[in-house]
């Protein structure tokens, strides 16, 4: 059984953020999380959604979705014992000749259908998701009921739209569209997850359909839309960055411009975790409008219905559990990255994203356990569709999903 099998219980989605290499501290959180549930709870996720590392960590689950106790075990053998050399390569040969081709490519004004399409090339990628994941298995755990939705976000560079393609076994999941994002029917494939998680000049774009995907966090305004479409009305998020404010240089100290390399990975921390953040905070605002909605018709009228939305983030600061693993990149690497200045102090953020090492990947994991075993008891309550009541200092919201599901669509 799963841990919605009751008709009165709130049905509980799994939201798996983007994050590169970072994606190892959900991992952690989903390790945990399967070590709390009661014996008899199967799957506590009938709705998993993701986008780009998550939404592979997000297929792996789906596809173990009959003992999510096997899914977290394979995801963490996985991520504990990864390589650079088993997500994008880093010989001598390509590293260099993708180097020498951008470099020839600014000064001759372009190469024509030679011209490079990526920094890095993650090819070892696609073949590593066909070995974790099983694909059929998918459409079995729909089938059989160990599974409602499963749902991964990519951004059409053609349509300039956000766009979830959704694999559901129920009829009620049905396709959805609002201002620049869409909900699409799928068989979910390969090319899906390399799409997701294509982060954009990093990795290649993919071909989904009749148009060219990147990284599914570039256009995703409303990234806890999409579990709550397909059906979720209790979510638990899990992010990859803590909230705490950078410090600034103290007075008299030095200003350094910021290199190519921290541009970057700020750009990449702007896409993969401030939308999420303002998600949130308005799922609060309309909570509270609900709370002077008393009668469940008025409501559904409006098209609003409550929606729990727990979000889990490291406790630390990442960028420093990076920089005390930055040898583990191989020589090719760490000298593209010296290059564009992702090895120095502002450069951590890109480091992050890209550090694929067991060494790296085991501290998150371990970082990401910690923090939800600290919350053991709230964590199962909730989990397990019982009422909870958030430790304080941590990171909760209670919110509606105003503008997601259809006005037709039952008040909870």
């Amino acid at each position: 059984m799963t841990a919605n099998a009751t008709q009165d219980s709130p049905v509980v989605g799994l939201m798996l953020t983007g994050g590169g290499a970072r994606a190892a501290y959900q991992v952690g959180v989903i390790k945990a999380v399967a070590e709390l549930l009661p014996d008899d709870v199967n799957n506590p996720f009938p709705v998993i959604t993701g986008t780009s590392a998550g939404a592979i960590n997000a297929a792996v689950l789906a596809s173990q979705a009959g003992d999510f106790r096997a899914g977290a075990q394979r995801l963490e053998e996985v991520w504990a014992n990864l390589s650079i050399g088993m997500v994008y390569r880093h010989d001598w040969r390509t590293v260099f000749g993708t180097g020498f081709k951008w470099a020839l490519s600014l000064a001759l004004g372009g190469l024509g259908n030679r011209n490079p399409h990526s920094l890095l090339d993650n090819s070892p990628l696609r073949e590593l998701l066909l070995e974790t994941v099983g694909f059929r298995r998918i459409a079995r755990n729909l089938a059989s009921g160990h599974l409602q939705a499963l749902g991964i976000t990519v951004s059409g560079y053609t349509s300039a739209r956000s766009i979830t393609y959704y694999q559901c076994h129920q009829t009620r999941c049905r396709p959805w569209e609002r201002s620049r994002r869409i909900g699409l029917p799928a068989s979910i494939r390969v090319e899906h997850l390399m799409a997701s998680s294509a982060m954009p000049f990093i990795f290649p774009a993919i071909q989904v359909g009749r148009e060219f995907c990147g990284d599914g966090v570039i256009r995703q305004s409303a990234p806890l839309s999409p579990a709550i479409h397909l059906g979720a009305d209790r979510l638990l998020v899990v992010g990859v960055r803590n909230e705490d404010p950078n410090d600034l240089p103290a007075p008299g100290e030095p200003v350094e411009y910021p290199t190519f390399g921290h541009i970057a990975g700020y750009m990449l921390d702007t896409l993969f975790m401030d939308a999420l953040q303002s998600d949130v905070e308005r799922l609060q605002r309309i909570n509270a409008t609900l709370g002077h909605v008393s009668k469940p018709g008025d409501r559904a009228e409006i098209g609003l219905r409550h929606v729990d939305c727990e979000v889990v983030v490291p406790s630390e600061d990442v960028r420093e559990v990076a920089r005390r693993h930055a040898d583990r990149f191989p020589r090719t690497v760490r000298m593209l990255l010296a290059g564009v200045g992702a090895l120095d102090t502002g450069g951590r953020q890109l480091m992050s994203y890209l550090l694929f090492e067991g060494t790296y990947t085991r501290e998150l994991i371990d970082l990401g356990y910690r923090d939800t075993m600290q919350r053991r008891d709230y964590m199962r309550d909730y989990l397990c569709g019982r009422e909870a009541v958030s430790p304080p200092g941590k990171v909760s919201a209670a919110a509606s999903g105003q503008g997601y599901g259809a006005p037709d669509e039952p008040s909870a």
